[in-house]
């Protein structure tokens, strides 16, 4: 492991889109380290191109980490998602469990996330860690966003519903999957954000259902979609604001780039209630002419001033692009990271919220690996 030591004027200080464990709440914690590009799993030579992709991360109120992504495991058996754990802040993994669909015989293929509770939702517990993620079979014919949940911290997995369903897993327009799910708690209710091709006057849009029982779910709900039936937005996650703002971010698939940068420019809405993102106005990250494309991601840190710093990441970039003045659209900057760049690359801020957990699974047709880094990041 390399040390990032000549990283620290970066400035910037991040934590979770999840508030974190008041101060004082749980057993001790124990340090965090920084290391670079730590690999944590490396797939068999039997595994198929991509061979991982699509990683994600959780921290649990004791300090453990969770991580997981896509597995292209050989089939059959069905594929499954597998959950690594870290009891010493990312330095170290080990296979933990699994998240496997008991429900369709399909698999669970594609966009996992993992989520920890904030407060009880129905009858799961604050704490309960839910994985939410597409099941499809093995020729694609069909999408189904399923939550599984966790109430041993990640040991085993059941069941418990299904949000959305969709036809064939092919990202193209006029094929009609659901797609990428992104939870959040607000108030006593659960929003799961996803991507749809459902609506036959969009080629894709995003929506969101609401649960207050994980059982059972509302309507689709409009998030943001396009005149132009072309256009894609796509790949919801979403970071409350120190204000009480939510900030939705996207990439948006033929959406306006000053840079010419790409077909997908990442762009983010702000809204005062995560439920009505569709009535916000559109936005598009510009740091000094740089547009960062694709598969974005979002986290909000109180560091960094009154409004606290909103960090993005994007797969075009190895950098991440922060903004200190509550999402203002000329306020934002690039800054470097020690960790190379992937498809949806993930950020979570850890319980010392001066430590950023990066991870990434690879690129779309890659032959790849999941590392993680973990910087210190000072306050501005």
């Amino acid at each position: 492991m390399r040390g990032i030591a000549t990283c620290l004027a970066w400035a910037l200080s991040i934590t979770s889109t999840y508030a974190a464990p008041p101060a004082g709440a749980g057993p001790k914690k124990c340090a965090v380290t920084e290391f670079s590009q730590q690999t944590i799993f490396v797939p068999p030579r039997d595994y198929n191109t991509p061979k991982t992709l699509y990683g994600r991360t959780a921290q649990l109120e004791d300090g453990t980490l969770l991580a997981t992504w896509e597995n292209y495991s050989p089939e059959p058996p069905i594929v499954h998602y597998p959950i690594y754990k870290s009891t010493d802040k990312g330095k170290t993994w080990a296979q933990f469990s699994t998240v496997k669909d008991t429900v369709n015989g399909w698999g669970l293929r594609y966009q996992p996330f993992l989520y920890v509770l904030p407060r009880a939702i129905g009858t799961f517990k604050k704490g309960t860690i839910l994985c939410a993620g597409n099941s499809l079979p093995t020729d694609l014919s069909k999408t189904k966003i399923d939550i599984y949940a966790s109430r041993d911290s990640g040991k085993t997995w059941t069941f418990v519903s299904s949000v959305a369903s969709g036809g064939r897993g092919i990202p193209n327009n006029g094929e009609t999957p659901v797609w990428e799910p992104f939870l959040l708690v607000h108030k006593n209710e659960l929003i799961a954000y996803y991507a749809d091709q459902r609506d036959p006057e969009h080629g894709q849009k995003l929506s969101h259902q609401v649960t207050s029982d994980l059982v059972n779910w509302g309507p689709p709900v409009d998030d943001a979609s396009s005149a132009t039936y072309d256009n894609r937005p796509g790949m919801t996650t979403v970071a409350r604001l120190r204000n009480g703002d939510y900030l939705m971010l996207y990439e948006f698939g033929g959406g306006y780039n000053p840079a010419n940068s790409g077909w997908f420019p990442v762009y983010y809405k702000i809204a005062a209630d995560p439920r009505k993102f569709d009535e916000a106005e559109e936005m598009v990250i510009n740091a000094g002419g740089v547009v960062p494309t694709g598969s974005p991601y979002v986290v909000w840190s109180p560091s960094g001033g009154k409004n606290g710093t909103i960090v993005v990441s994007a797969a075009s970039h190895s950098e991440v692009f922060v903004n200190t003045k509550a999402g203002d659209k000329d306020a934002w900057v690039m800054h470097k990271t020690p960790q190379e760049s992937a498809y949806t690359r993930s950020l979570l801020v850890m319980d010392d919220p001066d430590y950023l957990l990066i991870l990434g699974a690879g690129q779309l047709g890659g032959d790849n690996k999941v590392t993680d880094t973990v910087m210190r990041l000072p306050n501005l």
